[in-house]
């Protein structure tokens, strides 16, 4: 696993939004499209906020989440709402955006027609950027929900699942790990010693239903984005 540590999370914040420019930039010359997948939670939003500054063709990104609670796009614990309030602002107000929160009343109900979005994106997606709950989740591929096994299970045949974690609140909608997997660059952000520390107990065992990441990092080629 390859490891970027910076001094501060300053410092991180403004590197990775160079790094990250700069593979759309790559994808929209040899391809004419870009996509990136991005993860909720405080963490990313000052990433977020340096990204949103970056010269882009933005018009060609499409920008879509990992996962997404079952939550109005106004609510506070929206995943919608934090992208559009921080990345989708300045120079990248411009990017596509594919949202995981549709009008159906439950996730249940709600995962075909996100399936259907989803599945517009242009694939391979470009970068997923994932971060990691003190469980082990990644998205909301919780191990203590009902619907781990098929969001780990490859063969699953949809883009995207309902979950409902019991030690979390809402009920969610989070991109199945295959969908996951579809990329051509991924990276886990992770700030501060304790998300290190679940993070190499992660690296330190082999079950994926105990932490869910651990089936990524297993899988994929991701490099580690870290800071104190």
């Amino acid at each position: 696993m390859k490891q970027s540590i910076y001094a501060s999370t300053k410092e991180l914040n403004q590197q990775f939004a160079a790094r990250i420019a700069s593979i759309l930039e790559n994808a929209i010359q040899s391809r004419g499209v870009a996509s990136l997948i991005v993860s909720g939670g405080r963490t990313p939003q000052e990433f977020f906020a340096q990204l949103s500054q970056r010269d882009l063709d933005w018009p060609k990104v499409t920008i879509s989440l990992a996962d997404e609670r079952w939550v109005d796009v106004d609510d506070a614990a929206s995943n919608e709402k934090m992208v559009r309030e921080h990345l989708l602002v300045n120079k990248a107000a411009s990017a596509r955006f594919v949202g995981l929160k549709n009008a159906q009343q439950s996730a249940e109900q709600g995962v075909d027609a996100c399936c259907q979005a989803v599945n517009s994106i242009p694939a391979p997606f470009d970068v997923v950027i994932l971060g990691m709950g003190e469980d082990g989740h990644t998205a909301s591929l919780f191990p203590c929900s009902a619907q781990i096994t098929a969001g780990l299970d490859l063969k699953y045949p949809k883009s995207c699942l309902a979950v409902q974690p019991t030690t979390a609140p809402h009920w969610r909608m989070s991109l199945s790990l295959a969908k996951l997997l579809d990329a051509n660059h991924h990276f886990l952000h992770l700030t501060g010693d304790s998300k290190k520390a679940v993070l190499e107990k992660a690296l330190a065992g082999d079950d994926e239903l105990e932490m869910p990441i651990r089936a990524v990092l297993s899988r994929a080629d991701v490099e580690l984005i870290w800071a104190p």
